[in-house]
């Protein structure tokens, strides 16, 4: 249905160049396709962040082309080149296959920062819904394999534990677009028969985040996972790790993709844009002081 759709009559948001290309994928696996953004270089001169963004879908649904809009949005707001990972979709790769190719994704755009006209201290992962658990993911991943180092992880109404036990699972169950229904179909394509939904690369708010970057978080009042992202952000700031949170109560879950149309969507990213340009001067890399993701 989502390839059927037609496409949108506007004119994508304009940015200095775009480019599709694969990069090295996993031990094992197949390359992973990527679609590489750079920004106006009139408009952003000199080294700008890199920012390696996973996009929503359940882990199941979208790709390049349903985000291409936010992606450009994300470029054009924060000045910053983008790496836009297609990773490996459930059903048929269940976990943790998707969380390797962010990773892969995440080590490939660190080795070449030069080439991506990238600030050596400004890489970001960002994502958002299933593509932000994926960010989240591949950061443990960086930590306990020695790298890349991250100055930030920007998660727009991220899912972060397969038990969906908190209370906007419940007051935000039925009615504002994603339903805790569909999130219970996506975990178990995701995970499959038996998969261990409490593995911290399944459910990185279930992992330890000492020595993770800062984040900038964008929650949604009217969503299932609102809760899941509040309890992110109090455990990052637990551990001593700053994190800003920019919240939308009266939002529903995918508010960001209409920053063309809602001024919410609009502020929004215009704040995250403003998180992202900051760690060209304010980066933190794993388990040093400093940084503001604010």
């Amino acid at each position: 249905m989502l390839a059927a759709a037609p496409r949108p009559a506007a004119v994508p948001p304009a940015v200095g160049s775009v480019e599709d290309r694969t990069v090295p994928g996993p031990p094992g696996a197949p390359p992973v396709p990527v679609r590489i953004y750079r920004p106006d270089p009139e408009r952003w001169p000199g080294p700008r962040p890199t920012v390696v963004f996973c996009h929503g879908g359940g882990w199941v649904l979208c790709d390049l082309d349903t985000h291409d809009g936010t992606a450009r949005r994300i470029v054009r707001a924060a000045g910053a080149a983008l790496v836009s990972v297609d990773y490996r979709r459930a059903p048929e790769h269940r976990f943790p296959a998707a969380v390797e190719d962010a990773h892969a994704a995440l080590c490939w755009a660190g080795g070449h920062l030069g080439e991506l006209g990238g600030d050596p201290g400004a890489l970001v992962v960002a994502g958002d819904s299933s593509g932000g658990n994926l960010a989240a993911a591949s950061l443990l991943l960086a930590r306990e394999r020695g790298g890349p180092a991250v100055a930030l992880q920007a998660l727009i109404h991220p899912a972060l534990d397969a038990a969906r036990e908190r209370a906007s699972y419940r007051s935000a169950a039925e009615g504002c677009f994603l339903t805790a229904g569909h999130m219970r179909w996506f975990w178990e394509q995701y995970l499959g028969p038996g998969g261990d939904g409490r593995h911290p690369l399944a459910s990185p708010l279930r992992a330890d985040p000492a020595g993770l970057p800062p984040a900038h978080l964008v929650l949604a009042g009217c969503d299932p996972l609102r809760d899941d992202g509040h309890a992110y952000h109090r455990r990052l700031r637990r551990s001593g790790i700053r994190s800003v949170l920019d919240s939308h109560p009266g939002m529903f879950h995918g508010f960001l993709g209409l920053a063309g149309l809602l001024p919410q969507a609009c502020e929004a990213l215009a704040r995250l844009g403003g998180a992202i340009s900051s760690t060209l001067t304010d980066g933190k890399t794993f388990g040093e002081a400093g940084g503001d993701a604010g």
